[in-house]
């Protein structure tokens, strides 16, 4: 019964792992859009002090083309949707990764416990 819980114990362990490198993963990938929203705000917010008649250029890999003012305010508008609808997701993500770790530590507490109890009454029968 010994070996059965710590079994368990170490499957639920490894389990609670993986949950923090998935947690991991997913704040890594917050923090990367967080920094692409704030670049596009900066890009937005340099567009809009342009006058109409500007000249703006968008990069194609090492080229740069001659874009419509207007189109590339609204193609930041939507690459800015698209992040915050991203971040949206995530953040949602996360808060089911860190409920599921929740869960895992519950479970690892109990296991926990139940092992001491089967150490002590083992010690008492030895």
């Amino acid at each position: 019964m010994l070996e059965e819980l710590q079994r368990k114990f170490q499957s639920e362990l490894d389990n609670f792992r993986n949950t923090q490198k998935e947690l991991q993963k997913a704040i890594s990938t917050r923090q990367q859009l967080d920094g692409q929203l704030s670049e596009n705000e900066i890009v937005k917010g340099e567009l809009d002090i342009l006058e109409n008649n500007a000249k703006v250029y968008k990069s194609v890999g090492p080229v740069l083309i001659k874009t419509d003012l207007s189109e590339a305010r609204i193609n930041v508008s939507k690459r800015m949707d698209y992040i915050s609808k991203e971040i949206k997701r995530v953040d949602d993500l996360i808060a089911s990764i860190e409920k599921k770790q929740d869960n895992h530590k519950e479970a690892l507490n109990k296991l926990q416990h139940t092992l001491q109890q089967a150490h002590v009454k083992a010690a008492m029968q030895a």
